[in-house]
């Protein structure tokens, strides 16, 4: 099980395959803010608020020159059903293998009604344009956190903007 990457240090390399089928890396996205959200399931509650919630705010984020990117262990078919059913306008890497989600640090043990399992332990991160993590946040808590996750943007692109 690998340690979460460290604020202010580049970001890990991934390399997964979006919903249309296209590979993607993270340096397809240098240049940009990249918001790169991990969740559980496709379909469950928590994580269609997420995303809706994400797809909602998606022209703020894209003015403040930031794109966003879900991920889970879901197969590229149940995010295109996902896409599909909630008008999600998101990208979705599928991480079957959870390569991804182990090389983030956020596969971990998880409880659930007394049973212990491994999960992704739902988590965002903020990256920069320079491809370093601006910004952490762990075990979120769905109501708000697209919200949350913007004003840090602001926040952080004004810094950048100025500095």
């Amino acid at each position: 099980m690998n340690a979460m990457p460290l604020l202010g240090k580049l970001a890990p390399e991934l390399s997964a395959i979006d919903a249309d089928g296209n590979t993607k890396h993270l340096k397809d996205f240098a240049g940009n803010w990249l918001v790169l959200y991990f969740y559980p399931k496709d379909n469950t509650p928590g994580c269609t608020t997420e995303a809706k919630d994400f797809t909602e705010l998606k022209s703020n984020f894209t003015e403040l020159g930031a794109e966003i990117v879900g991920v889970s262990p879901d197969s590229t078919k149940s995010h295109c059903k996902f896409i599909d059913k909630h008008g999600l306008s998101i990208t979705l890497l599928s991480d079957p293998e959870r390569q991804i989600a182990e090389t983030y640090g956020i596969w971990q043990l998880k409880k659930f009604m007394g049973k212990e399992y491994m999960g992704v332990v739902r988590s965002t991160f903020l990256i920069n344009p320079q491809g370093a993590i601006a910004h952490i946040w762990t075990k979120v808590r769905v109501k708000g956190h697209a919200e949350d996750v913007l004003a840090k943007l602001e926040e952080l692109s004004k810094v950048r903007v100025k500095g």
